[in-house]
C-alpha cells in the first residue's frame, strides 16, 4: 500500500499473491442488517475467497448480554477461534461483502481487544474481489486447532455506566456512525421498539462517508471527512453505532490516523436506545 493509505488494510493485489501462505489466515466476517436482503453463509457457501474461514459474529460473542454480537470473554473467544485454527501470531486478513462495512469490528476485536499483532482488512471486500474475476472456492477449509493466546484489553471496551458518565459528562468526544437519518431521527431505526435520534453531544460520522466503492479512503481524506464532522483528532473519542459492527469503522480509520485514544461503546444504540432512562435528542445536532 501507499504511504498515503491505512497501514491496516490490504490489497487484493496483495492477498491474492500471499494465498496458502502457512501464517496467513483469512476470516471471512461478513454480516448484513434484514434491510440489506443478503445471506452472509449462502454467500460464502456459493463462493468465498481460497482458504477462507467463515467469522460469525452473533456465534463468537457474550450470549449473556441480551444485546448483538457484544465482545466475549478472552476465554471464549481464544477457545472458539483457537478451534478455527487462528493463534495470536498468525497475519490476519478480514473481509466483508461490501469492503468495509463488518470486517473492521473483527479487526477491532482481533487487534484492540485480544491482542492479536498482525490483523489488516481487505480493500474492496468480496464483491470488489468478484468484480475483478478472481479466484473463489466453496470448499471449508480445514486447519488444526491451535492455541490463542489473548492479550484482553478491556480497556478499549465502553460500558453502559460509563457511557452515561460520558453523556453526563460531555466528555470524550463521541462519534455516531449510523446514517444521518437515524441519527437525526428522520427515520426509524430498523430494530423494533427502538427510540430515534442520538446522544447528548455526539457527531454524525456516518459509516459510509469512509470508503468510496468499498475502497478505503486515503489517509488526508480520512482527516479532512472525520474533522468536517466536527471530531478533534488530538483529543480522546468513544465511537459508537446501531449495534457496536459500524463504529469500528470510525475506530479504524482513527487508528489509521496514528490516534490511539479511542474506545468503542459496544451496546451502543441497541442498548441506549432500547431503555427508557437515557436522554436522547434528535435533529442534525
Amino acid at each position: 500500500m501507499t504511504a498515503e493509505k491505512s497501514r491496516f488494510v490490504v490489497s487484493a493485489d496483495w492477498l491474492q499473491n500471499e494465498l496458502g501462505a502457512k501464517d496467513l489466515r483469512i476470516l471471512d466476517a461478513s454480516f448484513y442488517l434484514p434491510a440489506q436482503k443478503r445471506d452472509a453463509d449462502a454467500e460464502y457457501a456459493s463462493g468465498h475467497i481460497p482458504g477462507a474461514i467463515r467469522f460469525d459474529q452473533d456465534k463468537i460473542a457474550d450470549h449473556s448480554t441480551g444485546l448483538p454480537h457484544t465482545v466475549p470473554s478472552p476465554e471464549f473467544f481464544a477457545a472458539e477461534v483457537g478451534k478455527l485454527g487462528i493463534s495470536e501470531n498468525d497475519r490476519i486478513v478480514v473481509y466483508d461483502g461490501p469492503g468495509l462495512f463488518a470486517s473492521p469490528r473483527v479487526w477491532w476485536l482481533f487487534r484492540a481487544v485480544m491482542g492479536a499483532k498482525n490483523v489488516f482488512v481487505l480493500d474492496g471486500g468480496l464483491d470488489g474481489w468478484k468484480a475483478e474475476g478472481r479466484p473463489l472456492d466453496t470448499a471449508l477449509p480445514a486447519f488444526e486447532p491451535v492455541t490463542f493466546k489473548p492479550t484482553f484489553n478491556a480497556a478499549r471496551v465502553v460500558s453502559f455506566d460509563e457511557m452515561r458518565g460520558i453523556v453526563d459528562s460531555g466528555s470524550p468526544q463521541i462519534a455516531d456512525a449510523r446514517s444521518a437519518g437515524r441519527f437525526a431521527a428522520t427515520e426509524p431505526e430498523p430494530r423494533e421498539g427502538m427510540r430515534s435520534g442520538h446522544m447528548p453531544c455526539a457527531k454524525n460520522l456516518p459509516s459510509g462517508v469512509f470508503a468510496v466503492n468499498g475502497k478505503f479512503k486515503s489517509l488526508p481524506e480520512l482527516r479532512e471527512t472525520i474533522e468536517k464532522a466536527g471530531i478533534d483528532i488530538d483529543k480522546p473519542v468513544v465511537t459508537t453505532c446501531g449495534s457496536g459492527i459500524t463504529a469500528a469503522i470510525i475506530t479504524l480509520a482513527l487508528e489509521s490516523l496514528g490516534h490511539d485514544a479511542n474506545r468503542l461503546y459496544d451496546g451502543s444504540w441497541s442498548e441506549w436506545g432500547s431503555r427508557s432512562d437515557t436522554p436522547i435528542v434528535t435533529g442534525k445536532d
